[in-house]
């Protein structure tokens, strides 16, 4: 089977011919359709991100695709059957073993492309502003990095909560893509005064942060008494110092949250999210939104849309 893969941190991927995978106990095979590429991806590929896997090693947390294969053990999963997993590694192969237990049966109704960029931004953006920080209906979310993969998501899925929210993104093309998924404000990180604009439209009770740096600080100090911070990753490359006066202060908290984590503090919270998330998709309140849909042998592209923050929304390989 083809797959994409590296040998060494930093370096680009390469095509590589690998013998196909077999089950183990536990495991099915899954021929992958397509594959969701995510920011962490660049962090695995630099070495930097919170899990570092063996190389060489294939990139790609999330994958759909067709079951081919049953190991011993799996009763729930048959051949045939069209799943999407969040795998951590491997989306980038034609073929690959994934534990039974994080397989999410996908509708036929939805399209290996929409299964692709569903689990790990909806899920995110969805059990952080649900479980962690318990958004309630008409409260002001402040989403940075808005027009992202998990942005766009916590955008869309905030105003389907009831929040009132304001989408924070860089240019007036990816600030409309942001309108048209429901943000009632609209802020320009390159030319606006984060800080001051929220203030002036009442404060932010929950801020939903995936850059870091200069963006959390401004929207920080922009948030209300008793705000709940969310800070999911630094793709500014910044990693902020939150000044712990502040908090006390403000009587604010700060809510970490990292998916691949959760996943095994709190194994139920995932697929219960899954499910509502699904059911919303069914009933047509999610549209995920791919900006890119690139071939297997142009991951690389694809990863470089991610790291340059070229990308609306998400960015999708078709690998068979």
């Amino acid at each position: 089977m083809r797959a994409m893969q590296i040998t060494e941190y930093n370096a680009p991927l390469e095509m590589a011919e690998l013998p196909m995978p077999v089950p183990a106990q536990g495991e099915v095979v899954v021929q992958v359709a397509t594959c969701g590429l995510n920011f962490g991806d660049t962090l695995l590929i630099k070495g930097s991100y919170q899990e570092k896997p063996s190389l060489p090693f294939s990139p790609g947390m999330e994958l759909a695709g067709v079951i081919t294969q049953i190991g011993a053990g799996v009763t729930d999963l048959k051949v045939g059957q069209r799943i999407a997993a969040h795998t951590g590694v491997n989306g980038l192969r034609e073929y690959a073993a994934v534990r039974a237990e994080i397989c999410v049966p996908i509708p036929d109704e939805m399209p290996f492309t929409d299964a692709a960029a569903f689990l790990v931004t909806y899920g995110t953006s969805h059990i952080a502003l649900d479980d962690k920080a318990q958004l309630q209906a008409g409260e002001r979310l402040l989403v940075l990095g808005a027009s992202g993969g998990v942005g766009l998501t916590a955008v869309e899925l905030g105003k389907l909560m009831g929040a009132e929210v304001i989408a924070c993104a860089r240019g007036t093309e990816k600030l409309e893509i942001c309108k048209k998924l429901g943000a009632d404000h609209l802020i320009d990180s390159d030319t606006d005064d984060i800080r001051g604009r929220v203030k002036a439209l009442g404060g932010a009770d929950v801020l939903y942060d995936p850059i870091g740096g200069a963006q959390f600080e401004a929207g920080m100090r922009a948030c209300n008494v008793g705000a709940r911070l969310l800070p999911l990753g630094f793709a500014s490359g910044e990693v902020p110092q939150i000044p712990a006066n502040i908090l006390l202060v403000k009587n604010m908290t700060v809510l970490g949250f990292y998916i691949g984590g959760y996943a095994k503090l709190k194994p139920k919270a995932l697929p219960r999210s899954f499910k509502t998330l699904m059911g919303w998709y069914l009933e047509g309140k999610l549209t995920p939104h791919v900006s890119n849909v690139l071939p297997l042998d142009q991951a690389n592209e694809g990863l470089d849309l991610l790291r340059t923050r070229k990308a609306t929304g998400k960015v999708v390989i078709e690998v068979s």
